[in-house]
This record gives C-alpha cells, sequence and structure tokens, in this order.
C-alpha cells in the first residue's frame, strides 16, 4: 500500500468513526485482511476492500441505531 492509498483509506475509516490515532493500524489491518481475501481467489483486492469497509458502515450504522 503506498502512502497516499494509506491515507485514503485513514482518512475513509476516520469517517467511519475510527478514533484518529486507531486509524493508521487499523489501515495496515484491513489492507492485510483484503489482500488475504484477494489472495483466496474469490474477489479481487479493491472488491475485498470495499467488502470490508462496508462491514465496517454496517456495523457503525448498527451502534448509531
Amino acid at each position: 500500500m503506498t502512502p497516499s492509498e494509506q491515507a485514503a483509506l485513514e482518512q475513509a475509516l476516520q469517517q467511519l468513526d475510527v478514533p484518529d490515532d486507531k486509524a493508521p493500524e487499523m489501515a495496515i489491518q484491513l489492507d492485510k485482511r483484503a489482500r488475504q481475501l484477494a489472495e483466496q481467489g474469490e474477489r479481487t483486492y479493491n472488491q475485498a476492500l470495499l467488502h470490508l469497509l462496508n462491514l465496517m458502515k454496517t456495523a457503525r450504522d448498527e451502534r448509531n441505531k
């Protein structure tokens, strides 16, 4: 993941209410998990990352009900 990609992912996480101090590490973990999912061959890296972000959005939406 390039620095600009990491920054963009951190910003997306912050929009999902991830604290600023947790966003960098969480971005790294999401990147690793998206790569693992992509290696399984069921989806591309981008599809896997979008899937993970959507899961996080759903969790946030459920918390905020």
